[in-house]
């Protein structure tokens, strides 16, 4: 296992550890989201290969208002194409402050020194890494020139289908824009990986880690999307299996439900409401009322259950079309 770097003072090379002091506001964005507010709709399409999803939902993409976060090249054979990084996705949450529940004051984190417990400004922390009883003090180039291409370059070095690619390895995708003299190689890139419906396997770093990804198409934009390294997924062997055995009939009536269940994929059915219904709750305490709580228990199916469970289903799924 890896051991992480410490973050440490660069006066003393004391360790830094963080507190909370309540009574101070928190120093943190107002939502908790990647740095991009204008990538439009998700995607309709494949992310990667661009295979359309029959929906008619547009997608809009402003990179002009998005600030990128990695700049570089793609390196294709003896191709080389400058790029900018862009996230691609965005976590839409609730802004909600942690607060002390005496006087409702905001809590705020801070940087101290767990030796003499003065707080520490960011221009006097570095990081280092600890052999023994002391550590090594890394600097900014030594985790560029630890491998300085990989640092400012994607390099493809091979492609595959998409298929080949186990859903559990995908992590997050960001938008690849052309830089000045690099709109003629993006789009022969591009164009012939959709013509071909491959996906380029690439491995760069960024934000001092190295990354894995596949470059796909998105829209006539290209896209990396970081993918797990192998070592990085855990166990299935782990996952507790019961050996039980499925009779025909209860597989034949599941492919039944199933069938029934299968439909042409629509994306603008689905809606994230959590955070409308959370909203609901605020507004009402804070118009001093109490929101009904409703009740719910999900329960297991017994095994001498299941075939009566799987033919209700199949009825109630009847009616309701």
């Amino acid at each position: 296992m890896v051991k992480q770097l410490s973050l440490l003072t660069s006066v003393s090379g004391l360790r830094s550890s963080v507190c909370f002091s309540p009574q101070s506001t928190v120093n943190r964005p107002q939502l908790d989201r990647d740095s991009t507010s204008d990538i439009g709709h998700p995607s309709t399409v494949s992310p990667l290969t661009g295979t359309k999803l029959d929906t008619n939902l547009p997608a809009t993409l402003n990179l002009s208002t998005m600030r990128s976060i990695w700049n570089g090249s793609i390196s294709f054979g003896l191709v080389t194409i400058p790029i900018k990084m862009y996230s691609a996705s965005e976590d839409r949450k609730l802004d909600l402050d942690m607060l002390d529940k005496h006087d409702h004051a905001r809590i705020r984190y801070k940087r101290v020194n767990e030796n003499t417990g003065k707080e520490v400004e960011w221009k006097d922390i570095v990081k280092g890494y600890k052999i023994g009883d002391s550590y090594v003090i890394l600097e900014d180039e030594d985790f560029e020139t630890a491998n300085m291409k990989k640092s400012k370059t994607l390099e493809i070095e091979a492609f595959i289908k998409e298929e080949e690619v186990s859903e559990v390895l995908y992590k997050k995708p960001y938008f690849l824009e052309p830089q000045k003299e690099g709109g003629k190689s993006y789009n022969l890139l591009r164009d012939a990986l959709k013509k071909t419906k491959k996906l380029g396997l690439a491995s760069f770093v960024m934000r001092q880690k190295e990354n894995l990804c596949l470059i796909g198409v998105y829209n006539d934009v290209m896209v990396a999307h970081i993918i797990r390294f192998s070592d990085e997924i855990r166990d299935a062997a782990d996952v507790k299996l019961e050996d039980t055995k499925v009779s025909k009939k209860e597989v034949d009536m599941a492919l039944s439900l199933i069938e029934q269940y299968t439909e042409k994929f629509d994306f603008k059915k689905y809606k994230d409401i959590y955070n409308d219904q959370l909203l609901k709750i605020i507004h009402s305490k804070a118009k001093g009322k109490k929101s009904k709580v409703e009740k719910f228990e999900s329960k297991a199916t017994p095994a001498k259950d299941l075939m009566a469970q799987l033919k209700a289903s199949l009825e109630s799924r009847k009616k309701a079309s």
